[in-house]
C-alpha cells in the first residue's frame, strides 16, 4: 500500500509546477529587449536587391546575392517573431509601436524579396543550360553553378522543393554527358596539337 501511494504522489504535480517546468528553457531573460530590438531593421534592402536585379552581372552572382539577403531577412524576421511570442509585453508597452512597425516592415520586405528570387530561381531552374559554340561544334554548358542553383533552392524551401532538385540534376547530366564525349576526344585533341 505505501509503495502504491510514493508512486501516486510523485506523478501528480501542480499546474504552476508543470508551467514553471515547461517554460524554463524560454525564460524571457533570454530574448531580446526593447534596446537590442531597436537595433534590428529591414530598411536598409534597396542596395542589395539593386545588385540583385542587375542583368549585367554574371547570374551565379546575382542568386547569391538573392539567397544572402533572402537569409538575412528571415533571420531578422525570425528574431522580431520569436522575440514577441517569448514577451508578448514587447508588443504593447508603452512605445512600442516603433518595434510593430519595424517587424512588419520585416515581415513585408521578406515576402517581397521571396517573390522576387522565387521567380528569378524558378526562371533559372527552367533554363538551366544554353548552347555555346566550341571549335565549331553546338555545346551544351551550365547556365551558372549547379552548387550555386542547389544552395538557392535550399535555403528559398519551396513546396516543390524536390521537384526543382531532381530538374537540376537532370540538367547537370546532360551538361556532363553532351560534352564529355565529342569535345574531350575530338576537339579537345585539335586544340592541344594546334597550340
Amino acid at each position: 500500500m505505501l509503495l502504491l501511494s510514493t508512486a501516486g504522489c510523485v506523478k501528480e504535480i501542480s499546474s504552476d509546477e508543470r508551467l514553471e517546468r515547461d517554460t524554463r528553457s524560454v525564460a524571457v531573460k533570454d530574448t531580446p529587449g526593447i534596446a537590442e530590438l531597436s537595433k534590428v531593421t529591414c530598411d536598409d534592402t534597396t542596395d542589395p536587391l539593386t545588385k540583385a536585379r542587375n542583368v549585367n552581372r554574371p547570374e551565379s552572382d546575382r542568386l547569391v546575392d538573392y539567397v544572402q539577403l533572402y537569409a538575412s531577412l528571415k533571420d531578422r524576421t525570425h528574431t522580431f517573431e520569436d522575440a514577441m511570442a517569448r514577451n508578448p509585453d514587447l508588443s504593447y508597452r508603452e512605445g512600442s509601436q516603433a518595434l510593430v512597425s519595424a517587424k512588419d516592415t520585416c515581415i513585408q520586405q521578406t515576402a517581397d524579396v521571396r517573390v522576387e528570387f522565387e521567380t528569378y530561381l524558378r526562371e533559372l531552374v527552367d533554363v538551366p543550360t544554353v548552347q555555346e559554340i566550341k571549335g565549331g561544334n553546338t555545346v551544351t554548358v551550365a547556365r551558372l553553378d549547379f552548387a550555386t542553383l542547389r544552395k538557392a533552392i535550399e535555403t528559398l524551401d519551396p513546396d516543390d522543393r524536390e521537384q526543382l532538385m531532381q530538374r537540376v540534376g537532370a540538367a547537370e547530366k546532360r551538361v556532363a554527358t553532351v560534352p564529355a564525349a565529342p569535345e574531350d576526344t575530338a576537339a579537345g585533341g585539335k586544340r592541344r596539337g594546334g597550340k
